[in-house]
């Protein structure tokens, strides 16, 4: 059966960046295998953000060789990306892992896709998961009509999310650089 939901938004304002998930991981369309799983973590001696969406152990997976790229490429985030994206796209091996991630440090907040695609917002928000569309639809106009900070726009996004998104749950993780 196919491991499905989670919702993981990232946010960069002003000199803040904030990522966030909820905890839960649902197997099929009815059932909650876990409620506190934790989806993003602070990676590259704290100075990067990663959180997953997709297969848990696929995204694990891709969490190992992001860190490897940035690694190898002393902590640039942009450059361990597209090389990521690239060897995804056409590893045999990778190119068949189900999952996305979403990456952030104080300069740049990127998606990155098996599609071999590395996406940095124009407007700072990103989003990914089953919740992903409402968490980035709260999460904009969180950012445009109040003045609140990257950590409370994650929170109070996830939190909607999880009110409409049967695959996102409350139990929710941010972390800010």
């Amino acid at each position: 059966m196919l491991l499905r939901g989670t919702t993981i938004v990232g946010v960069k304002r002003g000199d803040q960046v904030a990522l966030g998930g909820d905890g839960q991981v649902t197997l099929g369309d009815s059932t909650i295998l876990k409620e506190h799983a934790c989806k993003v973590r602070r990676i590259y001696n704290n100075q990067v953000l990663a959180g997953f969406a997709g297969s848990v152990a696929d995204s694990l997976t891709l969490f190992d060789k992001f860190e490897q790229k940035l690694e190898a490429f002393r902590g640039s985030i942009l450059r361990a990306a597209v090389e990521l994206a690239r060897d995804w796209r056409t590893d045999r091996y990778l190119r068949r892992l189900e999952a996305l991630l979403v990456v952030a440090d104080r300069e740049h907040l990127l998606i990155i896709s098996g599609n071999g695609e590395v996406i940095e917002p124009d407007d700072g928000i990103a989003a990914v998961g089953s919740g992903g569309p409402y968490a980035l639809a709260a999460a904009r106009a969180l950012a445009n009509y109040t003045s609140l900070g990257a950590s409370e726009i994650v929170q109070i996004s996830l939190e909607i999310a999880a009110s409409i998104c049967v695959y996102t749950n409350k139990f929710i993780t941010v972390e800010t650089l």
